[in-house]
């Protein structure tokens, strides 16, 4: 096992990334720009294991920091809100991310922000910028099994910060496999108010908003391509959802 991959075993080690990227990041989130959180409550009865949360997604990384910012305040009993961030004195490490391997290499912060609990795979459609068409990985597969025999996962099904982009087949394979509690999540107004990284402020005052859904009732037996639409239509990334709101017309053109 890489060194990276049993530091990310370590509580320690990730409470500490934690607590540095969520003070670092909190300002961005609450203070220069503001955040509408809903539906926490449903995160409170889930199990600690075998839940996957799926999400459209805006940038690379604020999308998937402000998820651990908000499972963190829950722990700490707070709904719907952040308050003071003194929930990073005793963060909740028990949750892992999808991303893309290339992303997570790319930079001196990335590499530190896996600590975190990044599960790298390499993309099958996409590579440094160019469009490629190669078989999955089945280790990355794994990576992700095997983290959701033991806490909770958060995925992008679509692999891309474009509006209303396919959803991936991988992760209704995933679902298929594992038969998780399945959580979708709607997010909007990153894409305002930061960069395509989410490192850097394109836009000061954003209104940014993350809700929770009811977990999804899925029926594993059904073929992949049907659990997927179920799980684009759930994070409103479905064509029924394409320029249904203004919102979405000028997320699109932004792009």
């Amino acid at each position: 096992m890489k060194l990276v991959e049993r530091l990310k075993q370590i509580r320690l080690i990730r409470s500490f990334v934690y607590a540095f990227v969520g003070a670092a990041s909190y300002p961005g989130l609450a203070l220069v720009n503001s955040i509408k959180i809903e539906g926490t409550e449903y995160l409170k009865c889930l199990p600690k294991k075998n839940v996957l949360f799926v999400s459209n997604h805006q940038t690379y990384f604020a999308d998937v920091i402000t998820f651990l910012h908000i499972f963190c305040a829950v722990k700490w009993r707070k709904k719907n809100r952040l308050g003071l961030p003194y929930y990073l004195i005793n963060p909740f490490t028990n949750v892992y991310f999808v991303a893309a391997e290339e992303t997570m290499n790319g930079s001196f912060i990335s590499r530190v922000f896996k600590l975190a609990g990044a599960l790298t795979i390499k993309r099958t459609w996409r590579s440094d910028g160019k469009d490629v068409n190669r078989t999955r990985d089945e280790s990355d597969t794994q990576k992700i099994d095997e983290a959701l025999n033991n806490s909770w996962v958060i995925t992008f099904p679509q692999g891309t910060t474009k509006p209303f982009a396919p959803g991936r087949k991988g992760t209704a394979h995933i679902i298929k496999n594992n038969q998780p509690i399945v959580v979708p999540v709607v997010i909007n107004g990153f894409w305002r108010a930061f960069n395509k990284t989410g490192l850097t402020f394109k836009k000061k005052g954003a209104k940014l908003s993350i809700r929770f859904k009811e977990p999804i009732l899925i029926d594993y037996t059904r073929p992949v391509e049907e659990i997927l639409d179920q799980v684009m239509h759930a994070i409103e990334q479905s064509k029924e959802f394409m320029l249904k709101g203004k919102h979405h017309l000028i997320n699109k053109l932004d792009k």
